[in-house]
């Protein structure tokens, strides 16, 4: 048997932080290693204890240290498991706001609240009980099944004012392969397309990858300038536009009634197709009704689950013009078939049972909090952040002898990963300014984090 020294009866309060640091590297250098596979489930703080000759405290303490690089989780009666996430190095290097393994990240909005694992077993549980498992082994049609899109059918008239025919509303990857579909279906590389100056990274790399050319929307306080569009229009051949009414990212505005109007009718001026992304929208509670709605002939709505349930759901979906519905049908048909049954079964489930509705209803009332907070520790701030009260982000522009490259590396020093302006920008010149997704972070610590980030800004000289 191997000689093992006991360690003294009672620690000092240094002595016994000493030796849970020591281990707790020691512990994260093996996970970090691979020598501690992803979900494998640690030993209990009594048997860590016995097996490194320390108090049963400080292996508590150990595993809080592991908790708090982001290397460990906690569940109580399941014990404490080695975190099943992809290290920095497993990302495509040139998407900034998936490549950090900072321990706070700003850089994207994963949904997270107590309880998200259990929720997941007691849906598989229930899955399993049911008559046919072996159907969710089976290849589903492109799309979607029928009852699969009928009941989010139901959801989207109910929850989103979108009235959609199952025909013409397709299941897809998660809605970044919902607007890939779109283009390929109905775009051809070399076509123009309009978009807000600033908008959704992920848009800015299909298009690219689609070979469209995309024409700048200038923006205003409360939206785009829809003079400048119309100019556009007059100017160039636009055949589509890219639009986020209902708050968009990163600048959160919700346009209002008029706005939503005067957009559809340029948009029959000019018969531009809409592409409407709507994977925000569940945060705001009294929206007007989406373009989906009042131009449903032009539109193509574009959503899924990722921000308001999971983010590796995947579970997306298009709706989309009669006219065009074959063609998209057609492309996801040739571009991925289908979602996997089980995933579709997971969150079909959970929009039929109300769980997604309560949790949509439960992010609206932390939407507000995480906002506020933001509100508290940024007050002041000069230039002044823009956000929308009801919004997971908020758009930080920096003081205009600072670098937003300079600023991120520094933030990354600090644990902390932010999303640079230039993801966003569509223009030449991107504006120094940081996006922040505030709702990764738990509440309880996002206030130490974004204090952190405003003296790191305010540290640099000016």
């Amino acid at each position: 048997m191997a000689h093992r020294t006991k360690a003294p009866a009672a620690l000092s309060g240094n002595g016994k932080n000493a030796g849970a640091a020591a281990l707790a590297a020691r512990l994260a250098d093996d996970i970090r290693a691979g020598r501690l596979a992803p979900g494998a489930r640690l030993p209990t703080h009594r048997a860590l204890a016995a097996r490194h000759g320390i108090a049963v405290a400080t292996a508590t303490g150990v595993y809080a240290r592991l908790k708090a690089m982001g290397l460990a989780v906690g569940e109580t009666g399941r014990g404490t498991f080695v975190r099943d996430r992809p290290s920095g190095d497993e990302w495509d290097p040139a998407d900034e706001a998936r490549a950090s393994t900072a321990t706070a990240d700003l850089s994207f909005n994963h949904p997270v609240w107590p309880g998200q694992g259990e929720m997941l077993r007691d849906a598989l549980r229930q899955l399993a009980a049911g008559g046919d498992l072996a159907a969710l082994l089976h290849q589903q049609p492109p799309g979607g099944r029928r009852h699969d899109r009928a009941a989010l059918r139901g959801f989207l008239a109910h929850a989103r004012g979108i009235d959609a025919d199952v025909e013409n509303l397709f299941l897809v990857n998660g809605a970044q392969h919902g607007l890939d579909c779109v283009m390929g279906a109905l775009l051809a590389p070399g076509d123009a397309v309009a978009a807000d100056a600033l908008t959704y990274p992920g848009f800015k790399m299909a298009a690219q990858a689609h070979g469209l050319a995309l024409h700048p929307i200038p923006a205003l306080a409360e939206g785009p300038d829809l003079d400048a569009l119309d100019a556009l229009c007059r100017r160039h051949r636009i055949r589509a536009l890219y639009a986020m009414p209902t708050l968009h990212n990163p600048l959160g505005w919700i346009l209002n009634e008029a706005q939503r109007r005067r957009l559809v009718a340029l948009a029959r001026r000019h018969d531009l197709l809409i592409i409407e992304d709507g994977v925000y929208a569940h945060l705001a509670a009294n929206a007007p009704a989406p373009l989906a709605a009042q131009a449903p002939e032009r539109t193509a709505y574009v959503s899924s689950l990722s921000k308001s349930l999971a983010s590796g759901l995947r579970y997306g979906y298009v709706c989309v013009p009669p006219a065009v519905a074959g063609r998209v049908r057609a492309h996801i048909r040739a571009s991925h078939w289908s979602l996997p049954t089980l995933v579709t079964a997971l969150g079909t489930r959970w929009i039929a049972d109300g769980t997604l509705a309560r949790l949509e209803q439960r992010q609206r009332r932390e939407a507000r909090q995480r906002q506020h907070c933001a509100r508290r520790v940024f007050q002041g701030m000069d230039p002044t952040p823009i956000a929308h009260p009801a919004s997971l982000f908020l758009w930080l522009p920096l003081p205009p002898e600072l670098r937003m490259d300079r600023i991120a590396r520094a933030l990354a020093q600090r644990d902390i990963a932010v999303s640079k302006g230039e993801a966003y920008a569509t223009t030449r010149h991107a504006p120094h300014a940081l996006r922040l997704g505030l709702s990764s972070v738990p509440l309880e610590d996002l206030p130490d984090v974004l204090r952190t980030v405003r003296e790191t800004i305010a540290g640099f000289p000016p």
